[in-house]
């Protein structure tokens, strides 16, 4: 199914409009290479342009002086707005990054829930009084951080820039968003959408172009007040160099090589289906995929037999077909790197289970498909063991003991998220106390809400997102000391 959707544009300043240099960039269906779209490849002057427009926007008087709770009813009224047109932007989702529609429509959904949750926050971010020696008065003030750039990733589009962008606008920022150069096409329909339900013109700007030259143009600017980053950890590094030379404030989620631990009294078919599903959901395109499953003796050798199974019955297709259980990788360089990630664990001796190619139905042939693939017999200095492949790829490892698994899970140089698995509380607390990582799911896989933190230790990121604690980074402290002698 080859859908064609016009030219777009980008949003600067409440305007829609083309980039200043006039190139435009080909937006590509993953499922088949077509092109199905044109975006503007914006320039570092249409950078330029959107923070100035965000900057403007954040001192007049029509934003910085808006009750908190009239910021709160346009989240509300744009909340109803992406539920109004949620199968739109589900189709525009699995049509740009590829993800199976089923997918697509649950990430929309966490989209309108972010906003809805941090809508009834806009008027309850408030300071405190502080009890100081006698005849004084000190209280703070929570003031908006200010202009805020958000560099959302390909993988969870509209996601990922309503987690940073809803609690910014209830904070009182003004946004600038830069979505992947693969898929903006959720990004602007956001701001569409935003724009309609009555945002003033310039708090929510939508520039579309390569990181390369928006992106790097953006986090250098020294009118940028906060940046928001998700993405892999080497371009995070790159992101925190540049914004210090202006000392200004960075919040990342970087990459992710998270564990699956499944212990012998878990629910064994529930633990399954997770595992699955927890690496082969978005093509493994995850930074929160569980990459590591790590099985008891016990119980491992009847459930890789079974894993294995159900993952060969996988149904991979276009994720606009109801019947795709799989869609394709976003680009054909992620097919190149993961098919050569499997190369490298053939090579280094892992025993490949199942998977490792490309899919031979010939409707396939001309899209970014790479089979679910199975890695046994794996160690942690091997690649497919240690880097994040960021694909369909799982590798599967027994251990005998709670110290022997805690200690392999966290041997990486990630901290993102784990599973655990077990119907024994001492061992899900212990397990939870110990895994260094910044979330833990147990007896449940791939869940996060708008109202729970989520950040990783170690090279995973600094700061949070969702909940309360991402207002910390959206607002300034201010203390106010008033002598009464």
């Amino acid at each position: 199914m080859t859908v064609q959707i016009q030219k777009l544009k980008m949003l600067v300043a409440g305007d829609w409009r083309d980039g200043s240099g006039g190139a435009v960039s080909s937006i590509v269906d993953p499922s088949t290479n077509q092109v199905i779209g044109e975006v503007p490849r914006g320039s570092r002057e249409d950078a330029g342009a959107a923070v100035d427009a965000a900057k403007s926007a954040l001192w007049s008087p029509e934003w910085r002086e808006m009750d908190s709770a009239k910021r709160g009813r346009i989240l509300v009224k744009l909340t109803g707005l992406i539920r109004e047109n949620s199968e739109e932007l589900a189709k525009l989702e699995t049509l740009n990054e590829g993800k199976t529609l089923r997918e697509s429509k649950g990430d929309v959904a966490w989209a309108a829930r972010a906003f809805e949750y941090y809508s009834g926050l806009a008027d309850k971010i408030q300071g405190e009084t502080i009890p100081v020696p006698p005849r004084r008065l000190d209280y703070t003030l929570r003031e908006p951080l200010g202009v805020t750039v958000h560099i959302v990733p390909w993988n969870y589009p509209i996601a990922l820039a309503s987690r940073s962008v809803a609690p910014a606008l209830a904070a009182g920022d003004t946004v600038v968003l830069k979505p992947s150069e693969l898929t903006p096409l959720t990004a602007l329909k956001l701001g569409e959408l935003a724009s309609k339900a009555g945002l003033p013109k310039g708090v929510m700007n939508v520039v579309t172009g390569a990181g390369s030259d928006i992106g790097s143009a953006l986090v250098s600017n020294r009118d940028v007040d906060g940046i928001v980053f998700t993405g892999s950890s080497e371009t995070g590094r790159q992101v925190m160099q540049s914004a210090s030379k202006n000392v200004t404030r960075v919040q990342l989620e970087l990459g992710g090589k998270n564990p699956h631990i499944v212990f012998p009294d878990a629910d064994v078919a529930k633990a399954l289906r997770a595992v699955k599903d927890g690496i082969f959901t978005n093509a493994g395109q995850m930074c929160w995929a569980g990459s590591r499953a790590f099985i008891h003796e016990s119980i491992y050798d009847g459930f890789v037999r079974d894993l294995v199974a159900k993952t060969k019955t996988m149904k991979l297709g276009p994720g606009i077909e109801d019947a795709s259980e799989m869609g394709p990788l976003a680009s054909k360089q992620r097919v190149e790197t993961v098919l050569g990630y499997v190369k490298d664990g053939v090579e280094e001796g892992a025993k490949l289970l199942v998977g490792g190619s490309r899919p031979g139905e010939p409707r396939l042939t001309s899209g970014n498909f790479v089979e679910p693939t199975i890695f046994g017999d794996v160690t942690a200095d091997m690649k497919v063991g240690c880097d994040e492949i960021f694909g369909p790829v799982l590798t599967v490892t027994k251990f005998g003991s709670l110290d022997e698994v805690v200690k392999m899970a966290n041997d990486t140089e990630y901290g993102l998220y784990g599973g655990v698995w077990t119907n024994n509380l001492k061992t899900a607390h212990e397990a939870a106390s110990r895994l260094q990582v910044g979330a833990v799911a147990i007896n449940e896989y791939l869940v996060t809400f708008p109202q729970t933190p989520f950040g990783g230790y170690k090279e995973s990121g600094i700061g949070h997102e969702n909940g309360t604690r991402s207002l910390e980074f959206y607002t300034r402290t201010k203390n106010v000391s008033i002598s009464l002698a």
